[in-house]
């Protein structure tokens, strides 16, 4: 597991459907070492924090393998590294192997893998596609958040290392993806995600409320 490319982006104001909307989805990758900071990377910011960044959301990781995947979907031209607004593009780190909780040592800093992305409107702004949002949680390709335990420096090149033991409850971050995307619902792994002790708040809220319209 490795990092192909790092990038950032500060929020700037772009042109959308008549509006004029502030972004930082339109990521570059970085050149050199960035830091990483504890909600953060150096030189990367957020336009609304209402809903973006925080310690659950610090570091956004896209596997490259996706890419092919968006191949027969999206132009070329569009699908360069940061496309989907990560920080990070990987490579080997993808999304049914990564378990909730799991440490990963990359450069100088230590990241916790905590939850899946759900998107926003401005992933369509970023790929010229209105019906994107939809179109990404249907691919249940969600790519991986990140929480920082030691903040360092990272760099493209740099390996991913998964530091073990593995944590309880062996849910993956595909098992929340699927958790809310399939129609049919593994209930008990539902149970299990509300047991483990990395769960962010918002998502121990959303599975609550499912577990309680279910009657389970």
């Amino acid at each position: 597991m490795r990092i192909i490319s790092v990038n950032i982006g500060l929020p700037q104001d772009v042109e959308w459907h008549g509006q004029t909307v502030r972004t930082s989805i339109f990521k570059r990758p970085a050149v050199g070492p960035v830091a990483v900071l504890a909600e953060h990377l150096a030189g990367d910011g957020q336009a609304d924090l209402r809903v973006h960044g925080g310690p659950d959301k610090a570091v956004y990781a896209y596997p490259h393998e996706h890419y092919t995947y968006w191949q027969q979907h999206l132009p070329a031209e569009l699908l360069v590294p940061g496309a989907f607004g990560e920080n990070l593009t990987t490579s080997g780190l993808l999304e049914s192997a990564v378990p909730v909780g799991a440490l990963y040592c990359v450069g100088t800093a230590v990241l916790m893998a905590v939850q899946p992305r759900r998107p926003c409107a401005k992933l369509g702004i970023r790929l010229n596609d209105p019906t994107m949002v939809r179109r990404f949680e249907e691919a249940r390709r969600s790519g991986v958040y990140f929480r920082v335990i030691q903040e360092g420096t990272i760099q493209a090149g740099d390996a991913l290392v998964l530091v073990e033991p593995r944590p309880p409850g062996d849910v993956t971050i595909q098992d929340m993806v699927d958790g809310i995307a399939l129609p049919n619902k593994d209930f008990a792994k539902i149970e299990a995600m509300l047991r483990l002790p990395s769960l962010s708040p918002s998502w121990r809220a959303r599975l609550e409320q499912m577990l309680a319209a279910s009657g389970h």
